[in-house]
């Protein structure tokens, strides 16, 4: 079987059997994702895409800012119904895109790429590449690149899959070809199991 197949295939399901508090990533509301989109002060059409958004809460809280540009991509159709459910007549306005980010073929260029999701899961060199190469080719001049990806104190695993755990240094020096830092810093998340999880947030530009 396909590796793509694989990951398909565990997220469906995932999404099909658990409820948004019984999974360790969710957050009702995503505050820090939230906070270092509005420090950017950009329009408000411009084009956000949320990488593995799952359940996340973060498209319908950009709505509510009055942003109107908006993409959520997953590789789980589950997810996406979910999210859609969630949003209502307000779902019509999303670019709902199903697919293994290692196969996305983007049609535009976002302003801001936004993955707290996906970037974690690539665990051997040739998709971590692959993922830069798409990235890359899918933000503006002068776009934003915002990763909350686990931290080297983080867990060693997430839902059942081995992960890989990083600091801003290495993240850097994977991303710095086409991708300045701004600001990189620890954080805890706290699960809806009431136990943490150590991330590392990270806003890039690109160069």
């Amino acid at each position: 079987m396909k590796d793509s197949l694989k990951r398909e295939n565990h997220w469906q399901k995932i999404y099909d059997t658990k409820n948004d508090n019984e999974v360790s990533w969710y957050q009702d509301k995503p505050v820090v994702s939230l906070e270092l989109i509005e420090s950017l002060d950009i329009d408000k059409n411009a084009k956000i895409i949320d990488v593995g958004g799952g359940n996340s809460n973060l498209i319908a809280e950009l709505q509510k800012r009055n942003f109107n540009n908006l993409s959520l991509l997953d590789i789980s159709e589950n997810a996406l119904r979910r999210s859609r459910e969630k949003l209502k007549v307000n779902g019509d306005k999303i670019d709902w895109i199903a697919s293994d980010i290692l196969d996305f073929e983007p049609k535009l260029k976002y302003n801001i790429w936004h993955d707290r999701a996906t970037f974690h899961f690539l665990t051997n060199d040739d998709d971590i590449q692959k993922y830069i190469d798409i990235l890359n080719s899918s933000v503006e001049k002068e776009g934003y690149f915002i990763l909350a990806t686990f931290s080297e104190t983080g867990p060693p695993k997430c839902s059942g899959l081995e992960i890989k755990q990083y600091s801003g240094n290495k993240l850097e020096n994977l991303f710095g070809k086409y991708f300045k830092i701004i600001k990189s810093f620890a954080q805890v998340h706290q699960t809806p199991f009431g136990t943490e999880q150590n991330f590392i947030y990270n806003l890039f530009q690109r160069i």
